[in-house]
């Protein structure tokens, strides 16, 4: 599929490191400087920036969201998902990065994460890098 990057999540609530998947969208566009948008297809899944070199950072992310949102808080939603829901509004849909020299522009320890929140599931990010 054009200007998607697809991913695989493998339990309910995870952050998956798309980084490598990320940098090599940027690769294959051959832009050397710009902006790249990605965009969650997904109201149950979210994008993020943060620390990638030590996992326990991605596992109490979601530890705490589990406690701040927990999934039996007796909400209304048919679907059993609203945590879900909620959890997105936390971080966002989306993400816009600088390119420089064809790579995204991430600080020593930043990655780029998808939030799972309501997996196991295929999601697609949509992505658009602009030249500058």
């Amino acid at each position: 599929m054009p200007d998607r990057i697809r991913i695989a999540s493998s339990a309910r609530e995870e952050l998956i490191d798309i980084t490598d998947e990320v940098q090599g969208v940027v690769a294959a566009a051959g832009i050397h400087t710009g902006v790249l948008h990605l965009w969650s297809l997904h109201t149950t899944c979210a994008l993020t920036v943060n620390e990638g070199f030590d996992p326990d950072v991605a596992s109490d992310a979601v530890a705490f969201m589990r406690r701040l949102v927990p999934r039996d808080a007796g909400f209304r939603h048919a679907e059993g998902n609203s945590d879900a829901h909620l959890k997105v509004a936390f971080f966002g849909p989306g993400l816009t990065l600088l390119v420089e020299e064809g790579r995204p522009l991430l600080g020593r320890w930043q990655r780029v994460f998808l939030c799972e929140w309501d997996g196991p599931r295929r999601r697609d990010i949509a992505w658009r890098l602009t030249p500058s």
